[in-house]
């Protein structure tokens, strides 16, 4: 008697002949793929159920995996797989019983003696099941794709835009976990879901956060789509809304040099990180990322990491060297602003130290001040980039 395998051995060679139907056997499941969660180290492999002729009912059958699981990527081994799936489908389709001997199929499977298909390109063959309209596929689940995908980001993004990815992706989840508690496979999230949560981002936030949230999980979707596990990136179909940009209103004449002479008073290390947002118009964060030997005193510039560009340089405007304390005796190391000193270590990421300064000019200067949400750190760089630069030093008499 002829085993399962003898058969998929010869089916194999028969896979581009033509497409078929789920829809006309009953007395079988159509085999599916156990991918234990997206975890290599277990066992993957394809089950089915068929009719019992005494119960009649259906009965899981001994499952398929063959050398699929020496395979180490996901990719290889649902390539694998999904290639024995089809083939299986194809075998209960012309009418394998394992409950018979099927001598008669066998012989017939022999004569058609067409060239063994499993040395062919796995990722033809992938794309291609894919691809036809009759076949259930095999999916995964939301949640397995998003993290799939975010891993395949995080590869070409720093740690501060993959945060990013994951609290939106994290966000999305538990919107439908709440939401449609029903949906677990990634192909069930459609244009309808995705426009009722960025509806929903909308209400409770801002059209520039509702598109950023489009944007982020765009992104996330076209890796799916890229590495064929969802047929098309829906979120493309989704419009950008118009989103007037957020503006920091910038300060008087009059208000900054009041600022300035209170800290001079009140906090140094304060005012110091600020006249380097505002003399170098440098962004805040890009002030957190600075470390003593970002400062070369000789040539008078600051390198540092901009918003656009890997590294720039910038010329420190002798107003600000001479606010500058003696970095010469400084580990290079170091960073140049910290909770305590100028110079120190400060190991903790990069968001918490630009949410530390801005907790603390708000506790230090706009609760003294009584400034509202409009003011902040950032309105100093727009307060000096307003400015002509020609007359910038006459204008604040600094």
């Amino acid at each position: 008697m002829h085993t399962i395998f003898d058969y998929l051995a010869q089916e194999l060679q028969n896979e581009y002949e033509s497409e078929y139907d789920l829809t006309l056997k009953k007395n079988y499941s159509a085999p599916k793929i156990y991918t234990a969660n997206g975890d290599l180290s277990k066992r993957w492999y394809v089950y089915f159920s068929y009719r019992d002729s005494d119960s009649g009912k259906l009965k899981r059958q001994t499952p398929i995996y063959s050398n699929a699981n020496k395979f180490k990527t996901k990719e290889e081994r649902l390539s694998v797989l999904v290639t024995y799936r089809k083939a299986l489908l194809k075998l209960l389709k012309k009418g394998y019983n394992p409950y018979e001997d099927n001598k008669k199929l066998h012989e017939n499977l022999v004569e058609n003696n067409i060239q063994l298909l499993a040395d062919k390109n796995q990722k033809e063959i992938t794309s291609k099941v894919l691809e036809s309209e009759n076949v259930e596929e095999t999916v995964m689940t939301f949640k397995e794709a998003f993290t799939f995908g975010l891993k395949q980001k995080e590869k070409l993004i720093n740690k501060t835009t993959r945060r990013s990815f994951e609290n939106r992706i994290n966000n999305f989840s538990k919107w439908i976990e709440e939401k449609h508690p029903n949906i677990e496979g990634i192909n069930e999230i459609n244009k309808k879901v995705i426009s009722e949560f960025l509806s929903d981002v909308l209400s409770r936030t801002s059209p520039r956060n509702r598109n950023n949230f489009r944007a982020d999980l765009s992104s996330i979707m076209q890796v799916l789509f890229d590495n064929d596990i969802i047929k098309a990136n829906i979120i493309k179909q989704v419009p950008v809304l118009k989103a007037i940009p957020k503006r920091n209103k910038t300060y008087t004449k009059e208000k900054q040099e009041e600022i300035f002479e209170y800290l001079e008073k009140e906090d140094t290390n304060l005012l110091l990180f600020i006249k380097f947002i505002s003399y170098n118009f440098l962004r805040p964060i890009e002030v957190c990322r600075l470390k003593v030997g970002d400062i070369d005193l000789e040539n008078k510039t600051v390198k540092f990491k901009a918003k656009n560009s890997p590294m720039k340089t910038k010329i420190i405007p002798d107003l600000l060297i001479k606010e500058l304390p003696d970095l010469s005796k400084l580990n290079k190391e170091l960073f140049l602003f910290t909770p305590n000193e100028i110079g120190g270590e400060w190991d903790t990421e990069l968001e918490n130290k630009r949410d530390y300064f801005s907790k603390r000019f708000k506790r230090v200067v706009k609760d003294h001040f009584g400034l509202g949400k409009d003011y902040g750190l950032y309105s100093f760089r727009h307060t000096y980039i307003t400015v002509n630069r020609q007359q910038k030093v006459d204008y604040f008499r600094l």
